[in-house]
């Protein structure tokens, strides 16, 4: 705020808010905002949100309107005296502009999203022991649907099974669950289908379970019956690539540097083109966060980084193999969040 200039901020992204405050919550049509001034802070919410708020035991100054009044007027009241005000451009749109200038007599004078989102980019102790808490369940949840996985059940089937695990482990799912098999697999973000788990499928598995809201994420694969060669070169391939980026992971190095790593093994590979998103993002209280590591990125490597490693290989008609895992980065190197078996697992037919 100071860098800016500005008197206050006004912060509306629910995951901004969460991060600042600790209070965890989807306002949905209705407004929810943090006014924050140097001396204090005041968090706006819907009355159906206040004990939510209250028990989460934030610091600022909570204040519950309900349905039928003026959500600005204690808007206003945060603001008062304040002419410069920074907001999340990113979030906020042109009739939330507008009613908070006609409303609350201030308008927009800096964007203060970015500053938000390189304070989340490094992650504290202990978000990052949330982060491998959330890990933890999700390598328990992949051993136990792997090994329940049978042919003929359907990819919805399946991915109600990675639901339910997750939940009698005590944890939430971090987003819907990515189940894929047969050519399904070759999609990358495929919803499950009522597609039924054949001999011969390459099967697919992104998910992960949530710890006091920050997400693990991560992809394993299976086969359906014993694999083929091309399923078992597809995999190893995919694994090396996999193995390669994490290696490569270090302060200092920049998020391209990493891609290229993975893209490296897989253009030597002879499926350059069928590896054609990024290595991976991001990872916290979103499932998709900064950094990103695209090919030629240059942003650079810090301790306390939090982010997926996902390089795949997607073949129209036959499949696809991607293999995810969540890294943080330290002085050292990297160090693996989730750590379930990587193998192609063997379904029975």
């Amino acid at each position: 705020m100071a860098q800016h200039g500005v008197d206050a901020a006004y912060v509306t992204r629910p995951v901004s808010i969460a991060y600042l405050t600790g209070v965890h919550a989807d306002p949905i049509e209705r407004l929810m905002a943090l006014v924050l001034r140097p001396d204090g802070a005041t968090l706006v919410v819907p009355a159906l949100e206040r004990e939510n708020a209250e028990r989460a035991g934030t610091e600022a100054a909570l204040v519950a309107w309900r349905d039928g009044e003026d959500p600005y007027a204690p808007v206003a009241k945060a603001m008062s005296g304040a002419r410069r005000v920074g907001v999340e451009k990113a979030h906020l749109t042109l009739a939330a502009a507008d009613a908070l200038a006609e409303r609350a007599g201030v308008e927009p004078s800096a964007d203060l999203g970015p500053q938000i989102l390189a304070m989340r980019r490094i992650k504290s102790a202990s978000e990052i022991e949330a982060l491998a808490a959330a890990g933890r369940v999700t390598d328990a949840v992949t051993e136990a649907v792997m090994a329940r996985l049978r042919a003929g059940q359907s990819e919805l089937e399946v991915s109600l099974a990675l639901g339910a695990a997750i939940a009698a482990a005590g944890a939430t799912l971090a987003f819907p669950s990515l189940v894929q098999s047969g050519p399904n697999s070759a999609l990358p973000h495929a919803l499950p289908s009522g597609r039924r788990l054949a001999k011969g499928d390459l099967v697919l598995l992104d998910f992960g379970a949530a710890s006091d809201g920050y997400l693990a994420d991560t992809t394993r694969m299976a086969v359906v019956g014993d694999p083929d060669a091309r399923q078992k070169e597809i995999h190893a391939l995919v694994l090396a690539a996999h193995d390669a980026a994490v290696e490569a992971v270090r302060p200092g190095i920049t998020t391209g540097a990493v891609d290229a790593a993975a893209r490296e093994v897989i253009t030597k590979g002879g499926h350059g083109s069928a590896f054609f998103h990024r290595t991976g993002h991001g990872l916290g209280l979103e499932a998709h966060e900064a950094p990103s590591l695209d090919p030629g990125s240059t942003t650079v490597l810090e301790e306390g980084m939090v982010f997926t490693i996902e390089p795949g290989v997607y073949i129209p008609g036959w499949g696809g193999v991607r293999i995810e895992d969540d890294v943080v980065v330290e002085s050292r190197g990297a160090r693996l969040l989730t750590a379930a078996d990587r193998t192609l697992y063997v379904v029975e037919r």
